[in-house]
């Protein structure tokens, strides 16, 4: 069963595909012909005036993704486009789709999403899985779905104690672990074997080793930030002293509104020393002097003009784990996130202080990096 998206007007398809085209410097889509067919115009003037609310890119690409993905399964599930508001009948549908058990479904073959539904997604790109979404996943597209429905001016049963009660019933149902962005964190020790692949002096080499040395120490940055940094954002401040006294390169990031900071809040994190160096190398051999800091390098050597796309940071990350001889399953780009934390624990420096740079807000998420160092090192663990 392909997915057919109501019948329109090629010039309504083209439209609409022109009007996601002048959100795209905001809103950066790889797929603005198929998402032109799948939305509808009122969702593309939603995501306009969104944009125009000053919403952060993130959280843009997040809710036109899950957007063409409801649009899609509502289509594939109902034969009709998504009906705003939904009915609460409609969203305990979504949950019964996404959250199910596998071993129900050896059983019972109707149990979950039906087959068709699932075909349908899969050919047009939309779901990779065979199995249950996490549970994460379906509460992010409902809460999407929900702020798009405040949007538009509806109210949903998004509160409702029979979506809640489902939704819990069916996690309990078929538990599954918890399973971090990155299995393994890219401590110091892991990421001086990923340095040691680029050290050469070729364009790319220094390209990754500034990505890898910069995302690290500037706090664990996420891929979206490394791969949105400008030029623009960056400070030269006055040297630091070393342990020996002889000064060091330093300089500040003006990361400006982030994932975790206020609309108005200008977050800056600093870099000292090697990761500096290791910027100022590539700046100099890229002849960056404005815009986008970290840009795609051709076969030939021809540094591009424009940034580089977020997943590239971590197919870069993942690159240089190959080289390096680890598995790559084990690592992804948000392991510099959760490996400066872990190595700030264990360093011992405080946690206030990593959270300076880190810029994380909640005590609770960074002091868990904590607590698993002090138990990994602590007698507790150490019995035998």
């Amino acid at each position: 069963m392909d997915i057919v998206a109501p019948k329109s007007a090629p010039e309504a398809v083209a439209r609409r595909a022109e009007a996601l085209d002048t959100i795209a410097a905001v809103l950066p889509i790889d797929r603005r012909d198929k998402l032109a067919e799948i939305l509808t115009d009122q969702d593309v003037e939603t995501l306009k005036h969104l944009v125009n609310e000053g919403m952060g890119a993130n959280t843009l690409r997040a809710l036109t993704s899950d957007l063409a993905y409801l649009e899609a399964w509502a289509l594939a599930a109902t034969e009709n486009p998504l009906p705003w508001p939904a009915p609460e009948a409609l969203l305990l549908k979504f949950v019964a789709h996404h959250l199910w058990d596998p071993a129900r479904r050896e059983t019972d073959p109707e149990h979950g999403m039906p087959a068709a539904v699932g075909h349908a997604l899969r050919d047009g790109g939309l779901l990779r899985s065979t199995g249950p979404h996490a549970p994460a996943t379906v509460r992010r597209r409902l809460a999407n779905w929900s702020t798009l429905t405040k949007w538009r001016g509806f109210d949903g049963a998004f509160a409702s104690p029979a979506l809640k009660s489902a939704i819990r019933l069916a996690i309990r149902a078929a538990p599954r672990q918890r399973l971090r962005k990155s299995a393994k964190a890219v401590t110091g020790d892991v990421l001086a074997k990923l340095l040691a692949t680029c050290g050469g002096d070729n364009l790319r080499d220094l390209r990754d080793r500034a990505i890898l040395m910069v995302a690290f120490a500037s706090g664990g940055r996420r891929r979206s930030e490394v791969a949105g940094l400008r030029k623009e954002q960056l400070t030269v401040e006055p040297p630091v002293a070393g342990e020996d006294g002889s000064p060091l390169p330093s300089l500040s990031i003006h990361l400006g509104r982030t994932k975790n900071s206020g609309a108005s809040q200008d977050e800056v994190v600093y870099l000292t020393g090697r990761p500096v160096e290791a910027l100022n190398a590539w700046l100099a051999a890229a002849r960056i002097g404005g815009g986008s800091v970290f840009r795609a390098i051709d076969r030939w050597g021809h540094v591009s003009r424009r940034g580089l796309d977020p997943k590239a940071v971590n197919d870069i990350v993942k690159r240089r784990v190959a080289m390096a001889g680890l598995e790559v399953g084990e690592f992804s780009a948000h392991g510099l996130r959760s490996g400066y934390l872990t190595e700030a624990a264990n360093r011992g420096i405080p946690l206030p202080e990593a959270m300076e740079q880190s810029r994380h807000r909640s005590v609770q998420q960074a002091s868990s990096y904590y607590n698993n160092a002090t138990r990994r090192n602590g007698r507790a663990a150490r019995l035998l």
